[in-house]
């Protein structure tokens, strides 16, 4: 167990350092889940596991990382000898383009054209 316990001010009282609860917290927020079975794994009391977990869903247990990087893959299409260069990038079809983004097991596709707004909020509606 690593658990970092200072001794608190009152007896039988510890003070679980920030990063125990965040760590504890973000492990009960984990798909099926029992929260007294990881409390009992930390000699913790689960009510305080359910307390650590409603504090960092609302934010008192420091910041989420933030956003992660996918990975990205990109496919290129090979340019017909026939078609002429010119100087000037023809228009782009606004209503060609598709974008998939998978979140868990969650998929968002996405054709033609989109506001920017509308897809970043259904994509943070799908975060955990």
């Amino acid at each position: 167990m690593d658990t970092a316990v200072k001794q608190g001010t009152r007896k039988g009282r510890p003070n679980y350092s920030l990063d125990f609860k965040r760590r504890l917290a973000v492990a009960a927020c984990a798909p099926n889940i029992s929260v007294s079975k990881l409390a009992l794994e930390h000699a913790v009391n689960s009510n305080m596991v359910f307390k650590w977990r409603r504090q960092y869903r609302v934010g008192l247990l420091g910041t989420d990382p933030g956003p992660a990087f996918l990975p990205v893959a990109v496919q290129m299409t090979p340019r017909s000898e026939s078609a002429p260069v010119t100087a000037e990038a023809p228009e782009p079809k606004v209503s060609g383009g598709t974008i998939e983004i998978l979140i868990g097991d969650a998929v968002v596709r996405v054709q033609g054209k989109v506001d920017a707004q509308l897809l970043r909020t259904v994509v943070q509606s799908l975060r955990p």
